[in-house]
């Protein structure tokens, strides 16, 4: 789909293509029902697809016990009537709320990976009962406040985090209440609880390695936020391995990667006026676009007076430089697996899988040349 399109024919082709999605989309839209028409019921369902009610009903709530074209034929039909859970009858016949919560910081990189962990999980969510809610926290609020607020009013059955801290109270007081929850991120607790988290540490000690491979000799890293865990596996990884090759490390203390793109492109243009570091590691991909555009602005050219090393979830970088380094972060992987864990949690069962790393290799960062 993305490769080059050149003449008439590949258009052609590419826009029949695109055509095709667009009609493929339409047909999956839920239709609505007309207007005064009775709400559609698991009755309803059951009699449209030939199954028994308790069929439908466990169906709908992905039980273990029914098969998957059974689920199937459900979903679809539920879909095509327009059939919508009453959620105030089922915390009323069950206590649950049937919603999972997804705390997220307005701090976070919402144009890449953000957006990418919050379409992995709602799409993770689809055809099952539970519904996603998001909650943003600001820079000036207590990251408590949301969790606090979640668990004093149950307005949702679970709750899934990102952005972890060594010792995060958030975390110490689900634990506490017994709430079901799932973490973007590992801890220092001491704790045994869900998570998926990309390893950071491997990341910042391959970037300095790729780095090295081109030469460089100076590195200026814009690290996260230091009192995030994801911060200290990037920084040790990062120092520890430049330190092995005799580089120079260098750790930007005026901005970090959750700072404004203008904040970042002032610092490094600052910072590389004069002798400037020939190597930069950037923790998000908002930070690393800002970062060149910085450098250039002072007339460096990335490629020949510096080289930079970033990550992201969704294809961007090299559209906008080629000559970066750049890896891919499975975030699509880590918001299914983090649904899926939560699920599990709320539901008292074992997941497949409580905890996972991603960990890249040396390979998988690569130019766009």
């Amino acid at each position: 789909m993305f490769q080059r399109i050149t003449g008439l024919e590949e258009c052609a082709k590419y826009r029949h293509t695109m055509r095709q999605i667009s009609e493929m989309e339409a047909m999956t839209e839920s239709p609505l029902p007309p207007v005064g028409a009775e709400r559609p019921t698991l009755k309803t369902i059951a009699a449209a697809t030939g199954l028994a009610i308790a069929t439908v009903s466990r169906a709908l709530k992905d039980a273990p016990d029914i098969g998957e074209e059974t689920k199937r034929r459900v979903r679809e039909t539920a879909l095509r009537l327009g059939y919508r859970q009453n959620r105030a009858a089922v915390r009323l016949r069950t206590g649950k709320t049937n919603v999972i919560a997804l705390l997220l910081s307005t701090e976070s990189d919402v144009m890449n990976h953000t957006s990418k962990l919050l379409y992995s999980i709602a799409d993770a969510l689809r055809g099952t009962a539970y519904h996603l809610v998001v909650m943003p926290f600001f820079r000036d609020q207590d990251p408590m406040d949301p969790v606090r607020y979640i668990v004093e009013s149950e307005s949702a059955d679970g709750i899934i985090l990102n952005q972890t801290k060594p010792d995060d109270p958030r975390i110490r007081y689900m634990t506490e209440h017994n709430i079901p929850f799932a973490t973007h991120g590992r801890t220092d607790m001491g704790l045994d609880h869900p998570y998926f988290d990309y390893d950071n540490e491997s990341y910042g000690r391959l970037a300095v390695q790729a780095l090295s491979d081109r030469n460089r000799r100076h590195v200026y890293m814009i690290a996260p936020p230091r009192n995030h865990m994801y911060a200290r596996h990037m920084i040790m990884g990062a120092s520890q391995e430049a330190a092995a090759r005799g580089m120079r490390f260098e750790l930007a203390d005026e901005i970090t990667s959750d700072s404004s793109a203008d904040a970042i492109e002032v610092d490094i243009a600052c910072r590389f006026a004069s002798n400037p570091p020939d190597a930069i590691i950037a923790g998000s991909t908002t930070g690393a676009i800002a970062a060149v555009a910085g450098a250039e602005r002072v007339g460096l050219r990335i490629g020949q007076d510096f080289d930079i090393s970033a990550k992201e979830a969704i294809r961007l970088l090299h559209r906008f430089r080629k000559e970066m380094i750049v890896v891919q972060e499975d975030v699509a992987r880590a918001g299914n697996f983090l649904a899926h864990a939560v699920m599990a949690a709320i539901e008292g069962r074992a997941a497949d899988q409580g905890q996972a790393l991603e960990v890249p290799q040396a390979s998988d960062f690569r130019t766009g040349n």
